[in-house]
């Protein structure tokens, strides 16, 4: 396209869809509308309005279906001075918005106007090349980065599922990761727990995995916790973490850890495998439903046999491990379309999956509605 023949192009879309000033835009966007900057990070990074989502040109449509934006609500578009967003503007009123508008003189006229904006946290050049191809994802993005840079999770295990759970969660930036495990690496452990290495067979799982994170991304802080998982130790472990995930290979410990996070309002990804079979949840932050409305009492051994006894092909813990991080990573970054509430089974020796929608037991010992008033209650008359 020609200078001559853009300058038309800008002429014709600015008669159709006039511009508004960048205080009629913090009008509008007071009033329900949406300010979305379209800029690129590099620019967003020397400021932003306060109220503005930023989802930048590249990936403007898909982040307004991703977020379920009506196609009649008000869209405010904001670039550096008004070109981009004019031409943006013209392309979703193709598509079907009804009310988009540009703001006439960008961001250089919201400053101008004294309208409030800030200096986002940016990423340093050593993280945005280890994440790059994270970032590009519009779901995750430089603000996703930065959440799971300041988030805090806990795995269960540093064991067939806890290994891959953790390369991933430290992978991807993870800010805090804490390993809880008391055992010791056993050479038996090593075909399918593959944070650990042949040399640290003896010494603490726990410890040996935080070394072989810390290798992988220096970056991040690694908290080896060695210690049981009980009723008692449960609630202290996951207090001050913001998601937990649950690799534990006994019914005791996956009952504690899922109490504790109803009580702490804290969501929890577990999983379980058995030889070729595998399953995958998430208890969401409200607790409802929780593992034991799934199991409400620990099967016979017969039923649910050990690795040991049973057996397991290594690559099956790393499959449904992975998928903990995935989910984990979903949740920190605040993407909705997670598992929660849900239960995924998978058989890998037949390559059958299929998703199972987990239903509230009202008797619940851990979250029914009756638990949660007794709760109540005994907060109010304790304050």
């Amino acid at each position: 396209m020609s200078t001559a023949s853009l300058k038309q192009t800008l002429a014709d879309i600015r008669d159709r869809l006039p511009p508004v000033s960048a205080e009629r835009a913090s009008e509008l966007a007071g009033r329900g509308g949406l300010l979305i900057d379209i800029r690129e990070a590099d620019e967003i990074a020397q400021g932003t309005p306060v109220i503005a989502a930023r989802y930048g040109r590249g990936f403007l449509e898909v982040q307004l279906d991703r977020n379920g934006i009506k196609s009649d609500r008000t869209i405010l578009l904001m670039c550096a001075s008004g070109t981009r967003s004019l031409l943006a503007a013209d392309q979703l009123q193709r598509l079907g918005y009804q009310d988009v508008r540009s703001v006439e003189g960008g961001f250089d006229a919201w400053k101008q106007a004294g309208l409030a904006f800030e200096t986002p946290t940016t990423l340093n050049t050593a993280d945005r090349a280890r994440y790059a191809r994270q970032i590009t994802l519009p779901e995750v993005g430089e603000a996703g980065q930065h959440k799971l840079a300041s988030a805090r999770v806990l795995i269960i295990g540093a064991g067939g599922l806890g290994s891959p759970a953790s390369f991933y969660l430290a992978a991807a930036g993870v800010g805090h990761i804490g390993i809880v495990d008391h055992d010791i690496v056993d050479r038996s452990n090593l075909h399918r727990q593959i944070v650990h290495r042949d040399a640290a067979v003896g010494e603490s799982k726990a410890r040996s995995a935080r070394d072989t994170l810390a290798a992988l991304n220096p970056t991040i802080h690694i908290e080896p916790i060695e210690t049981r998982v009980t009723p008692e130790t449960a609630p202290n472990l996951v207090a001050s973490y913001d998601l937990v995930i649950d690799g534990s290979d006994n019914f005791d410990a996956r009952f504690s850890v899922n109490d504790a996070c109803v009580t702490a309002g804290i969501p929890l990804v577990f999983g379980a495998v058995e030889r070729f079979a595998g399953q995958v949840g998430v208890i969401p932050a409200g607790g409802r439903p929780c593992y034991r409305c799934l199991f409400p009492d620990a099967p016979s051994t017969d039923a649910a046999p050990s690795c040991s006894d049973a057996g397991v092909i290594g690559a099956v813990p790393g499959v449904v491990g992975t998928l903990q991080a995935v989910e984990a990573i979903k949740i920190l970054v605040g993407d909705v379309e997670t598992l929660a509430a849900r239960l995924l089974t998978l058989d890998t020796r037949r390559q059958r999956w299929r998703t199972i929608a987990l239903t509230a037991d009202k008797q619940c010992r851990a979250c029914s509605d009756t638990l949660g008033e007794q709760k109540a209650a005994l907060a109010d008359h304790a304050g």
